[in-house]
């Protein structure tokens, strides 16, 4: 029986990266029992897939989402995935990333972490994104009224620090936010210093952008409106 493609590129993932002929073993295994291939992709630019988002926005935001019932596309996946775009978002649950650009599952490769910003797990994720299911777009996705980033703001401007490992998250934020500056200013400036480091801190992904395969773009979601501006 065929492999997907997906898988076999998988599989080959996990093995140049150490990660075990067992885990392999167990990927290839799968996609014998699934067989057929991943569905194709919906777009295959990046021009492509940020037109997808900027549309499916627009629906969401004036009430005329499109998408329906799913157990024939959730089927349809259990033969591989063929995302377009990676975002890495905030684990706020006001912010469901699929509903706001109104796209079906498969079409999105979602990397959440309160505050969205790229820890190395996170840019593990987002390489294999780009390296194994050839995503054509990553989109930095910020949000108004973000707790993570406002309790950054007071630990830069007042110096108040947060219980457990909240904190760390803090931490982490606090070189993207300046002294003095209002929430949405640190959110908008949280998203755009992200959107430079995950290409300078990947190669595999400042490969991709070099070579024109993907782009690192950034948005800020406002709550009030449904909206995603774009930055």
């Amino acid at each position: 029986m065929a492999h997907s493609s997906d898988s076999v590129d998988r599989g080959k993932f996990l093995r140049s990266t150490g990660l075990g002929l067992a885990a392999a073993a167990l990927v290839d295994g799968e996609a014998m029992a699934a067989g057929g291939g991943a569905p194709a992709p919906a777009a295959s630019n990046p021009e492509q897939a940020l037109a997808l988002l900027k549309a499916g926005n627009s629906r969401f935001v004036a009430g005329n989402s499109t998408c329906g019932p799913l157990t024939a596309r959730r089927m349809e996946l259990t033969q591989g995935q063929s995302p377009f775009a990676i975002v890495l978002g905030c684990s706020d649950s006001r912010v469901p990333i699929e509903t706001v650009f109104d796209q079906v599952p498969g079409h999105i490769f979602v990397v959440r972490l309160a505050g969205n910003f790229a820890d190395a797990n996170g840019l593990g994720s987002m390489e294999y994104g780009v390296a194994v299911l050839k995503a054509s777009l990553i989109l930095v996705l910020g949000h108004t009224a973000c707790g993570a980033v406002d309790a950054t703001v007071k630990y830069v401007n007042q110096g108040t620090t947060v219980p457990g490992h909240i904190q760390g998250l803090v931490t982490a934020i606090a070189p993207a936010v300046k002294k003095g500056e209002s929430l949405d200013e640190a959110i908008a400036g949280n998203v755009k210093a992200n959107v430079a480091a995950i290409p300078a801190n990947s190669s595999i992904i400042g490969d991709a952008v070099k070579s024109g395969q993907i782009r690192v773009i950034g948005g800020v979601y406002e709550l009030h409106t449904g909206k995603v501006r774009f930055v």
